[in-house]
């Protein structure tokens, strides 16, 4: 299951932290809470504690030093929805005051819509809106660049090492490189995709092979070894020299 991620809500009005930008993710805020929870909820075998004074939808507890908070598990994703810091000394119980919450949002509720809730609490307002939905699917564009970022570079170093082409298949498309370095000659390096490729994704390619100037790339109709295939397009490059035996020097 992935980590536990607080909805924007729970971030701003509970937690008092500020939106970060969409290249950091919010499943990765070093918070005590966040950092707990997840590793609570990271096996789904593992028990959990339902707060049981809500019984509109299933939460669950997470307790760390005087940290509460409210777990909304959907398929394999877990979300802060809630979340409260109890004073030391203190007898207030963050889990009563959230049902008691939802108690007096589900008369409100009740107040203006029919047919009326026939459970003893309402907690739609904590559960994860639209806005929490699209920062998500931002996020995963992050984690997709992430993940080219150390991918990208291991296949020019395998190729280096002997001038084969190194592929990897994607989620709609496959990559290729091919990297050529001869004794006292250039680098050559090769990239090439095949399949549904967006267009803007291509440039972030290109600018992730190392030791590439981003303006000297060039369209290829072939790579060394073979012609292109259909829908596959290729681009050279000359590789700094000396990133191509940094590269090779990693084991």
């Amino acid at each position: 299951m992935e980590r536990v991620r607080p909805t924007l809500r729970c971030l701003r009005d509970d937690l008092k932290i500020d939106l970060p930008s969409v290249d950091r993710l919010l499943d990765e805020i070093d918070h005590p809470l966040l950092a707990k929870a997840s590793e609570q909820f990271a096996d789904e075998a593992t028990p959990h504690e339902r707060i049981a004074a809500v019984d509109d939808r299933v939460l669950f507890k997470v307790k760390v030093q005087r940290w509460r908070r409210a777990v909304l598990v959907e398929p394999d994703l877990p979300w802060l929805v809630a979340a409260g810091w109890r004073e030391s000394g203190s007898t207030d119980d963050f889990y009563a005051a959230l049902a008691a919450d939802a108690r007096s949002a589900r008369a409100r509720y009740n107040a203006d819509a029919r047919p009326a809730l026939t459970t003893d609490t309402y907690t739609a307002h904590l559960l994860p809106t639209h806005d929490d939905r699209l920062r998500q699917r931002l996020e995963q564009a992050t984690r997709f660049i992430r993940a080219l970022e150390a991918l990208v570079p291991e296949l020019v170093r395998q190729s280096l090492r002997d001038g084969h082409e190194r592929t990897a298949e994607l989620d709609s498309f496959d990559l290729g490189v091919q990297v050529r370095a001869e004794h006292g000659h250039e680098t050559y390096v090769a990239i090439r995709v095949r399949g549904s490729v967006p267009p803007n994704l291509v440039p972030v390619i290109l600018d992730i092979v190392p030791g590439c100037d981003r303006t000297g790339w060039y369209p290829e109709a072939a790579l060394p070894d073979r012609a292109l295939h259909p829908n596959e397009q290729a681009w050279s490059n000359i590789m700094d020299t000396a990133v191509a035996a940094k590269l090779l020097d990693v084991d």
